[in-house]
């Protein structure tokens, strides 16, 4: 029996185009836009200036805080501008302008790195590699990796879960980079494992990706310490909390973390960053990004320099298709629709989906019909109809009371909404209102 997380999920079409389509690397671009607030938390400061030269991987912005993150130069180049430009989210951030030059060539651009097995250095210069070269989670929340390396001394972790899940529709970036890139994501466990004294690791890959499964199984085969584990084909199985559960049968605490129940939890792509890191001094300067859609020409997946225009990535697969609706940032699932195609690859872009008329057409919103699918689908065990409604009536106190915070956005609930009821866009809404109430009350 493969294991999954019992509470809610549902089951969308995988529409998995580019799992079988190798990495390619995505031309250098003349121009690259590079916001200072790439991760949750304080946003970096910014330690260069107009017309200065910079170098490949050199810090161009310091972290603000201890939840922060350095920003490198992910090319050699020449500031232009200090700017404030649209991000994935839509908000204005602002950013560094680099024209870039002729110096690419250097070893931080194409060149293969050896893999290197050994590990050499102690805990402590680890948790100083990966932050000081601006690791940061590559799953989609962009937490700073050093900070969730942190551990307090009375606190017991026991297991280290690496998620290989990726169960948003369309997205194939981290099982392409399991295939691609195992026996480095194997030394990357090793060395977390090593800075956090734990002798048990577990990569959950979910069961549509039985070739990333082989692979690991195959190159784990007599190392102890070491696991996979086979998951059940189950949206949002990538979820933290889920993960934990369906693989441990640990329950994470309603306003808690991993960490509570002895676990810490790494995508697969935040642990080949964290490898380059330690065991080539080498910062997040690029990362894989699936450009995909049903009527592109040639989806794909591509290594992508971080602060490339989507233009870029979106002339690569052979432009917009006329029927085009709209340009998800992330999947169909959890993404955002951008304004345009001037926003940035960021540390946190994983796909960018182009959407179809025809796919994109969302039905009349109706009154609830009380039929209880929203509540029966939510993986938190929430009532999402009762958390529209209140965040729709301005009564965020009262959806405080009712957990809104602890929403993980996954959009289940309008995925299955017999009304089409635009329940996620209400609780977002709602959620950040909450939010701010909440720091207001601490």
């Amino acid at each position: 029996m493969l294991k999954t997380f019992p509470k809610g999920g549902i089951h969308p079409p995988e529409n998995k185009l580019t799992s079988s389509t190798p990495i390619k690397r995505l031309p250098t671009p003349k121009v690259v836009y590079v916001p200072i607030s790439q991760h949750i938390g304080i946003p970096a400061e910014i330690v260069v200036e107009v017309k200065q030269k910079v170098e490949i991987g050199q810090v161009i912005a310091k972290s603000g805080g201890f939840v922060s993150s350095n920003i490198h130069a992910p090319l050699a180049g020449t500031v232009t501008k200090l700017d404030m430009i649209v991000d994935t989210k839509g908000y204005k951030k602002q950013c560094i302008v680099i024209r870039t030059d002729d110096k690419n060539e250097s070893n931080f651009q194409e060149v293969e790195f050896p893999l290197k097995e050994d590990i050499t250095i102690e805990p402590e210069e680890i948790l100083k590699r990966i932050s000081d070269y601006g690791i940061v989670g590559l799953g989609g929340a962009t937490f700073p990796s050093h900070v969730k390396l942190q551990v307090k001394n009375d606190t017991r972790i026991d297991c280290l879960i690496i998620n290989g899940v990726e169960c948003e529709p369309y997205l194939t970036s981290d099982h392409r980079l399991m295939l691609e890139k195992a026996e480095e994501i194997l030394v990357g466990i090793r060395i977390l494992m090593h800075a956090l004294h734990v002798k048990r690791a577990i990569i959950g890959i979910e069961n549509n990706k039985k070739d990333a499964i082989d692979i690991f199984k195959k190159l784990t085969n007599g190392k102890s310490g070491i696991q996979i584990a086979a998951l059940q084909v189950k949206y949002p199985q990538g979820g933290e909390k889920q993960l934990v559960r369906a693989i441990l049968k640990r329950e994470v605490p309603k306003n808690g973390l991993p960490l509570d129940v002895g676990v810490v939890v790494h995508n697969v792509g935040t642990v080949f960053a964290i490898y380059q890191a330690v065991q080539h001094n080498r910062p997040l300067l690029e990362r894989v990004v699936t450009v995909t859609g049903k009527k592109l020409q040639n989806p794909s997946n591509f290594w992508v320099k971080i602060g490339t225009p989507i233009s870029n990535l979106i002339d690569a697969v052979g432009g917009v298709p006329e029927d085009t609706r709209k340009i998800v940032s992330g999947g169909p699932m959890m993404g955002k629709a951008l304004k345009n195609t001037d926003v940035p690859v960021t540390k946190g872009t994983s796909g960018i989906l182009v959407i179809s008329e025809d796919e994109a057409s969302r039905g009349e919103p109706k009154n609830c019909i009380r039929c209880g699918e929203c509540v029966d689908v939510c993986p938190m065990g929430l009532e999402p109809h009762l958390l529209m409604n209140l965040s729709e009536k301005g009564m965020y106190e009262k959806a405080l009371q009712e957990d809104i915070l602890t929403c993980i956005e996954c959009g289940s609930c309008s995925y299955v909404c017999p009304s089409h009821r635009p329940l996620l866009d209400y609780i977002r809404f709602g959620k950040s209102i909450g939010k701010q109430l909440h720091s207001k009350k601490a």
